[in-house]
């Protein structure tokens, strides 16, 4: 499949990217192999195979929710570079 300038420019609208002419001539070259190799794995007989929900074959180790000792208030507050009363002060991130 391959991706004309006018998919690339929709594509970029709706990624909120901007392309010079030269790297909007690398991208769509880039894409085009892209998806030229999805079609090419698309050819691959999957059939009996077990889809895996990740790629790393460690097994997470775990453990029972347990009751025990908390931090005081106080002294979970004490290290606080700002504080407001009872909580942690943090820059303002929304509007």
């Amino acid at each position: 499949m391959k991706i004309d300038t006018n998919t690339l420019k929709k594509i970029a609208h709706l990624a909120r990217l901007e392309f010079d002419e030269n790297s909007a001539k690398k991208m769509t070259r880039d894409m085009s192999q892209i998806l030229d190799w999805v079609e090419h794995l698309e050819q691959v007989d999957t059939e009996g195979v077990e889809p895996i929900t990740t790629m790393s074959s460690e097994i997470n180790v775990l453990r029972e929710d347990a009751e025990g000792k908390h931090l005081e208030h106080e002294k979970g507050l004490k290290n606080a570079p700002q504080r407001d009363s009872d909580y942690f002060r943090v820059p303002k991130v929304l509007e």
